[in-house]
């Protein structure tokens, strides 16, 4: 009997987009699901009735909800193309910067696309910080776990498309080969792999997507 794979995502998610990278490193079939989180479905509801939110993955109809769970229990079911490490250290010191990357990062980064002035001036100087462990941690290796994309690369992937993807809506440049010689150099190596590059979404759609969330922040802000 066939296994049954559906993914709840959106087109744009990133938190999504590493289920997408893991289940095609796999080379997992899998049926898409495209929700709308303004008119959310029966389905996505039924199946995260606590957190209501994509990624959802659906493997013969049971559910795994949050996107690094996802990729733990992909890793764990099906072992062809490991993703984590099988030391156990490596493998508590992967989720420890994944969750880094959560936790930290991504908010930093967040930061500084809803700020201005003096706030972002700091925003930036936290993301740069950041950004600077996440690179301590590649050690001139090509991707986190040596040679090959793993668990803490798809927990990464976001920061080599939105990251690029901010620099041109805020006219700025956060990470360039002269700061960041090593993350500039995997970024390149992740965004061009050829299982990842046919994921991405599209870059213009992205961009009119997290202008608009930023005019619409600074309004709010304004107006307040």
């Amino acid at each position: 009997m066939a296994e049954e794979l559906k993914l709840f995502r959106t087109w744009s998610s990133p938190f999504a987009l590493r289920v997408v990278h893991a289940l095609k490193i796999k080379g997992l079939e899998y049926e898409t699901i495209f929700e709308d989180l303004s008119s959310k479905s029966a389905s996505l509801l039924q199946y995260n009735p606590v957190n209501k939110k994509v990624p959802v993955l659906v493997h013969n109809g049971k559910a795994i909800c949050e996107s690094l769970v996802i990729l733990e229990y992909i890793d764990e079911t099906w072992k062809q193309c490991p993703l984590l490490p099988r030391d156990p250290y490596e493998k508590a010191k992967a989720r420890f910067w994944a969750k880094f990357g959560d936790e930290k990062l991504f908010s930093s980064i967040g930061n500084v696309l809803i700020s201005q002035g003096k706030e972002q001036e700091e925003a930036i100087a936290a993301a740069v910080q950041n950004l600077k462990l996440i690179e301590e941690q590649l050690q001139e290796k090509k991707f986190f776990g040596g040679e090959t994309i793993g668990y803490l690369d798809i927990a990464f992937g976001w920061t080599a498309n939105l990251i690029s993807i901010l620099e041109e809506i805020m006219d700025l440049k956060l990470v360039d080969e002269e700061k960041f010689p090593v993350l500039s150099a995997w970024m390149h190596n992740f965004s061009d792999d050829p299982v990842i590059k046919q994921c991405w979404p599209p870059r213009d759609k992205l961009v009119v997507k997290f202008q608009a969330m930023r005019e619409s922040h600074l309004k709010t802000v304004l107006s307040q």
